[in-house]
């Protein structure tokens, strides 16, 4: 057997097998008893609870079939899932009904949350051709605010797919030859023209799915009425660098027409998190430092 490759996706990739085999938790591949194994028996043994079943519906309404319930193993078994890690740093606090903390940690407005849901679905226009856009952007988590002039926040969350060899698709065409969706974003729309229909700007940041969520929330609450964050897990790599350095550029662009973008890591999350919830969510905090970072 050859020596792997310890880039920054195999990096991530490892060290939660890893996890897996200290806590000794089975793994299996891909497709069952074929492929590397680093995939759990069951859902449950790759999350720090049981899925509400209100959240378990939203994954299961979503349309990157996480839970697969026709394939095992399922997209989330794979211990390095992206929603697996989204789902056990923000599903705790949903399932507490309180979710200041994680809030707090997040760096954004704590008073007047209504709600948290996963894999938010948000039309980008009224009565939208459904030819022409089959599919309403997905949005990893997003929290609506009761109060105020902020509506809601959407967060979209990245493990180590942003660090696979994978390119990420550019804007479809369709999206730029609507005009009357980029009004009040002229500079985000000249981005868009530029990655479209292929993306050759960005090779770690997939910069039309988080347009896309612009666009969404821009549409469902308007320019001042929204927060986009994009979370992202860094890596001691080139690659975590040259990720960073996109979001730069990225962020820039879009800031220019007022939009508030933030750009946080998983690590800056997890250790306010745990510098702050120790003593109050021991067993939480034990597994997602232990687990995470």
């Amino acid at each position: 057997m050859g020596i792997m490759k310890i880039d920054a996706y195999n990096y991530i990739k490892e060290r939660q097998v890893l996890w897996a085999k200290r806590r000794d938790i089975p793994l299996q591949g891909s497709k069952g008893d074929r492929g590397y194994p680093a995939f759990t028996l069951n859902l449950r043994r790759n999350l720090f609870e049981p899925l509400l079943s209100e959240v378990k519906c939203q994954f299961q309404n979503a349309d990157g079939k996480e839970l697969g319930e026709d394939k095992t193993p399922s997209k989330m078994q794979a211990v390095y899932s992206s929603s697996a890690l989204v789902c056990n740093v923000f599903h705790y606090w949903k399932s507490h009904k309180d979710l200041t903390p994680i809030a707090h940690a997040c760096h954004i407005p704590q008073s007047n949350i209504q709600s948290l849901d996963f894999e938010a679905k948000l039309h980008i226009y009224d009565n939208i051709d459904r030819r022409r856009f089959p599919r309403d952007p997905n949005i990893d988590v997003l929290l609506t605010y009761s109060k105020g002039q902020l509506k809601a926040i959407g967060i979209e969350s990245k493990f180590a797919e942003a660090y696979s060899n994978r390119k990420h698709d550019g804007l479809r065409p369709e999206y730029i030859k609507m005009e009357e969706l980029w009004t009040n974003i002229y500079e985000t729309y000249t981005l868009a023209k530029r990655i479209s229909p292929e993306d050759s700007q960005f090779q770690y940041l997939h910069a039309a799915q988080l347009i896309k969520h612009i666009l969404g929330l821009n549409h469902a609450y308007g320019k001042n009425g929204f927060r986009l964050i994009y979370l992202w897990y860094n890596v001691p790599f080139d690659d975590g660098y040259k990720h960073h350095l996109e979001l730069e550029r990225f962020t820039e662009i879009v800031q220019r027409d007022g939009i508030a973008f933030q750009a946080n890591t998983y690590q800056e999350i997890l250790l306010n998190l745990a510098e702050r919830q120790q003593q109050t969510h021991p067993k939480y905090i034990d597994y997602i430092v232990d687990r995470y970072l």
